[in-house]
């Protein structure tokens, strides 16, 4: 499907892929017999219309940084939109999602001077990423960039919990590893490997935040191969109680 794509015209592909994921491809717009048709999406999306010579030596000037982030119609229509509350962009890879993102940013910025606006993320390399393609974007509005924050998620945390309550002392992998192996070979006998502990613990319990054995008990532990009946998780429970004080045994 595509290979397929790259030969269709964009239209056409967007269908076609929508098709193959499950969805329903939008009917196209039908533009009134006398209206331009430089304004209809699908010609929009390919066709820059300057007004004179002067905004065509502009646009060719302009570097390919600034071009990839130009908003499809479409995109532009989620960027303006006014939501009742949050909402969710969803698309596979290369759909534009991070250019929609950037856009709205600026756009909410723009409509509220009085405001900071947040844009995070799930890494510090991709929040580097995204300051770099804001910078492209509202380059000639410096005032505007100050007011909007990049951030990696876990950065935020940290900075916010800094702020509010002091700087956080977070077990390290390794520690959390160490203090579940030595809690294991305290405890009661049991066959669970140093390898199985400490995935359990990073894939499981701290990966849903799990505090109380009763959580643990029921979390559906999806993903992991090894089924554990009741006994076992009770066993497991007190070896993570002993090494962390989460919950009761």
């Amino acid at each position: 499907m595509l290979a397929l794509a790259d030969h269709l015209p964009a239209e056409a592909a967007e269908a076609l892929l929508e098709l193959a994921t499950g969805g329903t491809p939008r009917r196209p717009e039908r533009a009134p017999a006398a209206a331009d048709p430089f304004e209809h999406p699908d010609a929009r999306r390919r066709f820059r219309v300057v007004a004179d010579v002067e905004q065509l030596a502009r646009a060719l000037e302009y570097p390919w940084e600034r071009w990839t982030v130009f908003l499809h119609p479409a995109q532009r229509d989620l960027v303006e939109r006014r939501f009742g509350g949050p909402a969710r962009i969803a698309g596979s890879a290369g759909t534009g999602k991070t250019v929609v993102a950037l856009h709205r940013a600026a756009h909410l910025a723009r409509a509220n001077p009085d405001t900071r606006v947040l844009l995070t993320t799930f890494s510090d390399t991709l929040a580097s990423t995204l300051r770099t393609k804001l910078a492209r974007l509202i380059g000639a509005e410096p005032r505007l960039r100050e007011r909007i924050d990049v951030d990696a998620l876990d950065t935020l945390a940290d900075r916010l919990h800094e702020r509010m309550l002091g700087r956080a002392e977070v077990a390290s992998r390794e520690v959390m590893r160490d203090l579940v192996r030595a809690a294991a070979s305290e405890g009661a006998d049991h066959r669970f490997s140093p390898a199985f502990l400490s995935s359990e613990w990073t894939a499981v319990v701290d990966a849903w935040q799990l505090d109380s054995w009763e959580a643990y008990r029921d979390v559906a532990r999806l993903g992991r191969k090894t089924r554990l009946p009741e006994t076992q998780r009770r066993t497991l429970w007190a070896i993570f109680h002993s090494s962390t004080g989460y919950g009761p045994v």
